[in-house]
């Protein structure tokens, strides 16, 4: 078992150009069992390994840009051409929420990063926001992005919280040519959650199912999920949800928010990770993970017993909302699993696991005594 952590060691260091400096310990604070006692008891240990990066944050406020000086985080990823592209959102002097650009090859270090926002939303109403203030620090404007790309298909959709008539759910897209040549030639959104009800965290699946797009709508108190033939939504077309903050009693995600990163297929199922409360420590923000059948996603198969993600770290305590880690970007570059979050809603972070070894882990629901690993950076 130790030759194999080994192993993977060498093999994350080698794919990211990071050398480990361990510190290990479980999400909560206890000590983790080591493989070497394992052992001697005669049982194998079985850790959900991540990794956080000592130079996290990766993408903090620019004090340059006025629009994005205060807060950047919440990023939706897609991987086009092997390599990360990010949507995150920004909140400046004005405290309107808008999304910025950066692009990462390694899925780690930021190269490009746009000195201008590539996307606002256009609300009805110019009015002081409540929900808004609430759920990020903004007074209106765009919230936590979600990309997909579904399939082959030549386009990119992304759905977002919009500032608009309270809290809604907005989709718009663009052409990958285009979002790759930088041409922010985005079509103007629809809002497809109903008129009058608050809704956040929808997501789309990246592969039609039964030959219809699927958009995920809530988790709690079960899987909804509404199927579509098509993504154009036309004037006073709008998908009906129900969220109800159902408490599952004496769990750490007692209290279930929603959806992370859009699903990733994988050979179990549907891999989704979900933001959730403890009731028992409200404000803590954690991420969990739950694998869906892959023909009725509506059906939960695996859900794992403890977060995989839990603010611990400064950059997650320090900020407009102190013990918040909220995943909103998932993708598999190089054999890694990449989570893509806000730290404290002020800036982005990454952590990764061997992608492979974390679904073999949750196929089996093994509980998580996360050994966390922080990076730094060769000199």
């Amino acid at each position: 078992m130790l030759d194999k952590l080994k192993k993977a060691k060498k093999a994350i260091n080698k794919k990211t150009g990071w050398i480990s400096k361990p510190r290990t310990r479980l999400v909560g604070g206890k000590k983790a069992i080591t493989a070497k006692k394992s052992r001697r008891k005669g049982k194998q240990a079985s850790f959900l390994i991540l990794a956080k990066l000592e130079s996290n944050p990766i993408i903090t406020a620019k004090s340059e840009n006025g629009w994005e000086d205060a807060q950047t985080f919440n990023p939706g990823v897609v991987l086009l051409e092997d390599k990360v592209h990010f949507l995150y959102r920004a909140i400046g002097k004005d405290s309107i929420s808008r999304l910025g650009y950066a692009r990462s090859s390694d899925g780690f270090r930021i190269e490009e990063r746009l000195a201008y926002p590539i996307y606002e939303h256009k609300p009805t109403k110019r009015v002081f926001n409540y929900f808004s203030f609430a759920s990020g620090g903004s007074f209106g404007g765009c919230e936590d992005p979600r990309l997909v790309r579904i399939g082959r298909e030549d386009t990119l959709y992304m759905t977002y919280t919009a500032c608009d008539e309270g809290l809604r759910v907005a989709l718009t897209s663009i052409k990958v040519e285009d979002f790759l040549q930088k041409k922010w030639k985005w079509k103007s959104p629809r809002l497809i959650s109903l008129p009058g009800e608050v809704h956040k965290n929808w997501v789309i699946f990246p592969e039609k199912i039964n030959g219809k797009y699927g958009l995920l709508t809530s988790i709690n108190p079960k899987v909804l999920i509404d199927y579509v033939d098509n993504l154009e939504f036309e004037k006073d077309r709008y998908i009906k949800s129900d969220y109800n903050d159902v408490c599952r009693k004496q769990s750490w995600d007692s209290f279930v928010r929603g959806a992370g990163p859009p699903p990733i297929k994988t050979k179990y199922g549907w891999l989704l990770f979900y933001h959730a409360i403890d009731k028992r420590s409200l404000g803590k923000y954690k991420v969990g993970a739950m694998l869906l059948d892959l023909f009725d996603p509506t059906k939960v198969l695996r859900r794992l017993k403890e977060p995989i993600l839990a603010p611990e770290e400064s950059y997650e305590n320090n900020g407009f909302k102190a013990g918040v880690v909220y995943a909103s970007g998932a993708v598999i570059k190089d054999s890694l699993l990449l989570i893509y979050y806000g730290g404290a809603d002020s800036n982005v972070c990454v952590a990764y696991a061997d992608f492979d070894k974390f679904l073999e882990a949750l196929n089996k629901e093994v509980k998580p005594k996360l050994k966390i690993k922080i990076l730094k950076k060769k000199k």
